[in-house]
Parts: C-alpha cells; structure tokens; sequence
C-alpha cells in the first residue's frame, strides 16, 4: 500500500495542517525541544513573515541573544523563503549557523559542529560574489561559527549556552 499521508491526517492525537504536514501543538522550550502538552512554553515564531532584511537581522539577533537559535532560525527561514532568490544563499546559511548553534546547545556536538561548518562555508561564499550582505560581520560570524566548530568537536568547555555563544551579526559600533 503506497503511504499518501491520508491515513496519517487521520490517526487521533497527531498534529498535521490541512495538507497533513506535522504541526506539532506541543510547547517548546527556547532551543525548540518539544516538551509536555500543558507544559509552560516559549511563544513560536510565526511562519511567514515577511520582514525588511534590516527587520529580519535585528529580530534574529534579538533571539540569539535571549539564547533561542531555534526561533531566530525561522526568523532567516522566512527571509529565504519571500526574499529575492539571489539572496537565498545568505538566509539559508545564516539559518544553518542558528540551527547549528541550536544542535550544539542540545549537546548534538557532532551535528552542531556540521550545520555550523556547512552554515559558514555558504555564508562565505555568497559574500565572495560582492553581493548585499545588509552590515552582516561575514568575516566575524564565519570565524565565531568555525570557532565553535572546532571546540564543540574538540570537546572543550563542557555544555554549549546558547546565549552566551550567540554570534554578533553586525560589527558593534
């Protein structure tokens, strides 16, 4: 029998929009881990915002530095998904580092290490074509992802804090 996603729209007690994808009603914590239904969670992002690229580096800035990679994610998701296809390079990577930070900090050192890598390397060649970077700091979060990278495979300085590791985007004036 060929799954169509019908039947699991159907099966009780699961969480899917009308298309049947997965729209878990569970609270999440700030590094998006799902936790207990009636459980105190963190407000989610809304999907589908559709921000000034002033706008979305702000607010994901914003939710780096309140230790929640996982929402400032959603925050460059948005921004690659209603910007200009020319640009989907940098929102993409920019999320890559978030979910990359994000993995890290749920003690994913392995996977962290990878979205971060992978994250940096798209961030980085995206500006090598001369291309709007909007005052991100390529250079500085380049550096600060490969950085962490290498500590987190390393094993050094124990459990990652998301707030603490958050990235400056934009150089500090």
């Amino acid at each position: 029998m060929v799954d169509t996603g019908q039947e699991r729209e159907r099966e009780p007690g699961r969480d899917r929009d009308p298309e049947g994808r997965a729209r878990s009603a569970r609270p999440r914590d700030g590094l998006g881990r799902p936790l207990a239904y009636g459980a105190e969670g963190v407000a989610r992002q809304p999907e589908g915002v559709v921000r000034t690229p002033d706008g979305t580096v702000r607010e994901a800035q914003r939710l780096l530095d309140a230790g929640m990679p996982f929402h400032a994610h959603e925050v460059f998701e948005d921004a690659w998904k209603s910007g200009p296809p020319d640009e989907r390079g940098l929102w993409q990577g920019l999320a890559q580092l978030a979910v990359g930070l994000t993995h890290a900090a749920r003690g994913n050192t392995t996977g962290g290490a990878r979205l971060l890598l992978r994250g940096a390397g798209r961030v980085e060649e995206y500006a090598r074509g001369g291309a709007e970077t909007y005052a991100i700091d390529v250079r500085g979060v380049v550096a600060w992802a490969r950085g962490l990278a290498a500590r987190v495979t390393a094993g050094d300085g124990g459990d990652v804090d998301a707030a603490a590791e958050a990235p400056r985007l934009r150089v500090s004036r």
